[in-house]
């Protein structure tokens, strides 16, 4: 199959935008944290993975699955998990690119923990032979 016949000429291949999606994620499933105290020197690094990653191709309304890991250096907060969870579950019905879903996530994150450094990559399955790694880092 070529690659004409698989899109539709005239269709709308694109996803909406990243600020709406991240104010209805916020209404659905808000990322929530808790209180992180220093108590020993050093830098405290958290690793968060998270395997259950699904969206949706916003080109061939196929679902992409994947994993998300966010590494941070907390200041004050720290994300809590299960809020973490439900937020990367309501990603299932999403139209969204792969870059864009790196973005709306880590932008959502470092809003809500404030971080000292943060790194996130997401790390989507191969389909079609083509695999997506988006990686994206704060300062």
């Amino acid at each position: 199959m070529s690659s004409q016949q698989l899109y539709s000429e005239g269709k709308d291949y694109t996803q909406v935008a990243l600020k709406k999606i991240s104010e209805d994620l916020r209404k659905r499933a808000p990322l929530e944290t808790f209180s992180f105290q220093e108590f020993a020197p050093g830098e405290h690094w958290v690793t968060i993975t998270n395997p259950e990653l699904t969206c949706i191709c916003p080109f061939s309304d196929y679902p992409d699955f994947g994993s998300v890991t966010i590494r941070y250096v907390p200041k004050t907060k720290c994300l809590e998990l299960k809020s973490f969870k439900l937020y990367i579950n309501a990603f299932r019905d999403i139209r969204i690119f792969h870059e864009s879903i790196t973005e709306l996530i880590f932008h959502d994150f470092l809003k809500i923990v404030e971080p000292h450094k943060a790194k996130i990559t997401v790390d989507m399955n191969a389909r079609g032979n083509v695999k997506t790694i988006c990686e994206k880092s704060f300062p």
